[in-house]
């Protein structure tokens, strides 16, 4: 049956929290015993309600009424504000926050499944929320109890947002070539000069204060990566009363334009331009996090939060692009079967037709897939969080380390592959703005490059991930993978879980290939195809969890994920066969073609 809502599958998300991730035995530990299965279903009934409510209705208006730049200020449509205005009172913001903080210390688990309904209804506005809570929980993880306590409350209640600034117009993602400056002060604090790029949620009128994480180089500091630093520098000072102040010397240089995300501004921001003089002095007034010279290490805690996010908003933005295109094939009538010879028959909704039902079989396999990604990684940093003895927190770390790249990285790849198929779906009408399966995709287009590159995460995978700590982190996950492949044995998923064994063996095989010869350039220039291998079987393994976990259900729900699992086992599976045979070969195309017959 067709699913209730055009945003999301909440029969999906039961299915994927309940029946195979198990969120409810997390109540069992001391952290979430003031939960139940009710506490977690209502509070993603709220979730719903408000995504569907106040979210998506102006989805399409954000699109068409981007922000603008007016004497220095940016002016928004009212619908943004209003409504990240009723996803603060919900208490929805402080989800997954210690109760000293006002949250509900709900598993991050739950708290992802929450923000994939605003991601899906309404990624541009989406955005303001999801980065200030990783801000928050970056400051909690490395700031001191003054900035705890000065900046992450109002964050937790809505009404401060967070951004991160790391970018610079002439230092995309390489961050060792980064030129802000900060100055050290007699009063503890640093006064920075420079500029950033790119920066989501930059400036806006939406709430009183704007916390920006900002990475800079202490002058005296290591060359490269090791010389950079982590600050706070707030739109607008605080003092010890917690009473906003004077201005500080963070200036509003211009938005960029982009084809998707277009309800979220994307700044370039100027500081210590000298526009507002803080106390009458050069410079934007920042305050160092942790210790000089290991921001970049401190920033990572809030890049990975953001990466697995940008790969659930991915999969949540193909999710709904899915059930928009499930839909109107269900009621868009054309055609007739291929064996029927009458031309007055009634023609039959597109659904009927072979050619419809493949685009999205392989959809569904998509998002269903990038979705459980998403989940199962959230389910890890829980794991890593609260699980009862040291050496299962290690693994849940250590394996979410290895994921976290192709959890960004492989739904945004396919998220807006489905995307894609969605417009196909829609014909001639897909991509025209009579329809928004055409907005989905730009929107999506987005997120292979948000939060580091696909090959940047093809080189953390390739380069750092599955060869670190004599390779641990590759055995961790061939380890958890032939778990689920023993359990498939003597069951009907018992191929799926052979051919699966055997895209594990050779992806073992050429990641020893890759760096026995010794030369890491080769290696690496191999590092895309290598994660596109990996995450499909990733995928596959994870396709073959749900199958699993249908067990003995009926009905069109389980006969669905089962349909989906057999997809991916036969279409998408075997893709890996080339990539690996490529990977062994030792490829050398690209790195010898020289740049300039390109």
């Amino acid at each position: 049956m067709p699913s209730s809502s055009l945003v999301l599958s909440r029969r999906d998300l039961d299915f994927l929290l309940h029946e195979w991730l198990d969120v409810g035995s997390l109540t069992t530990r001391d952290r979430f015993t003031e939960h139940s299965r009710e506490t977690f279903d209502a509070v993603l009934d709220l979730a719903e309600q408000v995504a569907t409510e106040h979210f998506a209705p102006h989805n399409r208006l954000a699109d068409e009424n981007e922000p603008r730049m007016v004497d220095g200020r940016v002016v928004q449509i009212p619908e943004v504000g209003r409504a990240l205005d009723v996803f603060a009172r919900t208490g929805l913001m402080a989800g997954t926050f210690d109760e000293e903080f006002g949250g509900m210390q709900l598993p991050q688990t739950v708290g992802q499944a929450v923000l994939a309904w605003f991601q899906a209804a309404n990624i541009g506005t989406s955005a303001y929320p999801f980065l200030t809570m990783a801000n928050a929980r970056l400051l909690l993880a490395h700031g001191s109890r003054e900035q705890i306590d000065t900046f992450v409350a109002p964050m937790v209640e809505g009404r401060w947002f967070g951004t991160m600034a790391l970018s610079e117009p002439q230092a995309g993602s390489s961050l060792a070539d980064i030129t802000t400056r900060a100055e050290r002060q007699d009063d503890g604090s640093y006064r920075l000069t420079g500029n950033k790029m790119w920066i989501s949620a930059g400036d806006h009128e939406l709430t009183e204060n704007i916390v920006h994480l900002v990475l800079a180089k202490v002058p005296g500091g290591p060359a490269g990566v090791k010389g950079i630093s982590l600050f706070v520098v707030p739109k607008f000072l605080v003092g010890d009363d917690g009473a906003l102040g004077e201005r500080n010397d963070v200036v509003l240089a211009g938005l960029n334009h982009k084809m998707g995300y277009r309800g979220t501004t994307n700044t370039l921001l100027n500081f210590g331009e000298g526009v507002h003089t803080p106390g009458g002095r050069a410079g934007a007034v920042g305050y160092l996090v942790g210790e000089e010279n290991r921001g970049l290490t401190y920033m990572f805690h809030m890049m990975n939060e953001a990466r697995i996010g940008v790969g659930v908003g991915a999969s949540v933005l193909g999710y709904t692009g899915y059930l928009h295109a499930l839909e109107y094939a269900r009621t868009r009538t054309q055609g007739r079967p291929a064996g029927a010879k009458d031309p007055a028959s009634p023609m039959v909704p597109i659904i009927e037709h072979t050619d419809v039902r493949r685009m999205l079989l392989a959809a569904k396999s998509y998002v269903e897939g990038g979705l459980a990604l998403g989940l199962y990684c959230a389910r890890l940093v829980d794991e890593e969080q609260t699980a009862p003895t040291t050496e299962e927190r290690e693994r849940a770390h250590l394996l979410l380390d290895t994921l976290t790249p192709i959890a960004k990285a492989w739904p945004s790849q396919w998220g807006p592959a489905a995307n894609d198929l969605a417009i196909q779906v829609h014909g001639g009408y897909g991509y025209t703005r009579d329809y928004p399966v055409e907005q989905f995709y730009r929107d999506n287009r987005l997120n292979p490059i948000h939060e580091g590159t696909q090959g940047i995460q093809s080189l953390d995978l390739l380069g750092r991930k599955v060869v670190q700590q004599g390779g641990a982190g590759l055995r961790l996950l061939t380890e958890t993978i032939s778990a689920a492949t023993r359990r498939a044995s003597g069951t009907e998923w018992a191929g799926l879980a052979a051919d699966l064994d055997a895209a594990v063996g050779r992806l073992g095989a050429v990641t020893a290939t890759l760096w026995g010869t010794g030369d890491p350039d080769l290696a690496l220039a191999n590092s895309h195809v290598y994660l596109e291998a990996a995450g499909h079987v990733v995928v596959a393994w994870l396709w073959l969890e749900q199958a699993l976990a249908t067990g003995e259900g009926t009905g069109s729900f389980y006969e669905g994920k089962r349909a989906a699992a057999r997809w991916f086992w036969r279409s998408e599976l075997p893709r890996t066969g080339p990539q690996f045979d490529l990977l062994e070969s030792l490829d050398r195309t690209v790195l010898d073609t020289p740049a300039d017959v390109l």
